[in-house]
């Protein structure tokens, strides 16, 4: 079952075209790991996703549903802020740089999404930001702050977060680039996890060998543009497009 399609998605900051009509398709279950240099538009094209960023023309689907947007005849016209909401609640996305609620403990920042936005109950959503943030690891770090964890640990809990909504679709735009190394792996362990898991995944990432490991597409995007797209052990191991190539060289 398609999940995600997106088709000819066009965006661009004043005269800065940015996506010159991409076109991406994912399975539910699939774990797709786009890479490309920095500028190249993986980021932007993520943030399109969730209606974080409007589009200049083209369509982008979850489930089935034209996502930012209503159609009438030719003619698209933008929901309203709580329909977006509503829409955003069912994607969910982890960003580099973390973006915890510095004043709410670690259990409180998962619970956050559950009750603020979906009206839950605080004992069930309590219930559930133990037993996710026992599953990316941290038992032990329910009632710590922010300030008192390390940025892979952080990262873990903005994990737990998104994991709370119980979402279709998981975005990751590059959630490994802000740590220090030795913290890399435990966060890939977390989504090499997830992915074991069946949860529908697309990751913006340099990190090659998670690619390798755990993607079933791997999206070569330079300029705006998906250069090639296919299995890591085509697109890694004997890229076709010489930009890939020439990219590649420098990152393995």
């Amino acid at each position: 079952m398609t999940l995600l399609r997106a088709e000819r998605v066009f965006k661009n900051y004043g005269a800065n075209e940015v996506l010159k009509g991409v076109d991406l398709e994912v399975t539910a279950g699939q774990v797709v790991c786009l890479l490309g240099p920095s500028g190249s538009g993986k980021s932007t094209f993520l943030r399109c996703i969730n209606h974080l960023e409007r589009i200049r023309s083209g369509r982008i689907w979850i489930d089935g549903e034209l996502i930012g947007y209503r159609q009438a005849g030719d003619k698209l016209y933008e929901l309203d802020e709580n329909a977006i909401s509503r829409q955003r609640a069912e994607v969910g996305m982890v960003f580099q740089d973390f973006n915890l609620f510095a004043h709410y403990t670690a259990a409180e920042n998962v619970m956050a999404g559950p009750v603020l936005v979906r009206g839950e109950d605080r004992r069930r959503a309590r219930d559930q930001a133990v037993g996710l943030l026992t599953r990316v690891g941290l038992a032990d770090k329910l009632d710590a702050y922010p300030r008192q964890l390390s940025g892979g640990q952080q990262q873990r809990v903005a994990i737990a977060r998104a994991l709370a909504m119980r979402p279709k679709l998981m975005l990751f735009d590059e959630p490994t680039s802000a740590l220090d190394p030795e913290l890399v792996g435990e966060v890939l362990e977390v989504m090499r996890a997830l992915a074991d898991d069946g949860q529908t995944m697309i990751v913006v990432t340099h990190e090659v060998g998670f690619a390798r490991e755990v993607a079933d597409l791997v999206a070569f995007l330079d300029q705006g543009v998906i250069l090639e797209l296919g299995p890591p052990a085509e697109v890694l191991a004997n890229p076709a497009n010489p930009r890939t190539q020439a990219f590649l060289s420098k990152v393995l």
